[in-house]
């Protein structure tokens, strides 16, 4: 499985917010970051939740607190599934 996206790139956030379980946290939805690398190809935990199998590229996305929380000047670095990304 190849990656949509490479280390440096800057991606935004889904701003969906599903009926289902998500591991997107609410607080990350239409955010932009930064991707700072790979973890992994794993089945989209949203799917697994309802039975369905369905591996996906994880990407380390790294967002500073000031865009995720308003305030604050450190860096989080959350683990996101490609489904979750767009261009930003």
């Amino acid at each position: 499985m190849s990656e949509r996206y490479r280390t440096g790139d800057r991606v935004r956030t889904s701003t969906v917010d599903p009926e289902h379980h998500t591991r997107l946290p609410h607080y990350a939805r239409g955010k932009s970051g930064t991707v700072a690398g790979f973890d992994g190809v794993h089945p989209l935990a949203d799917l697994r939740a309802r039975g369905i199998v369905q591996p996906q590229q994880v990407y380390l996305v790294e967002f500073t607190a000031r865009e995720l929380f308003g305030q604050g000047d450190h860096k989080v670095t959350l683990s996101l599934w490609e489904e979750y990304l767009s261009d930003e």
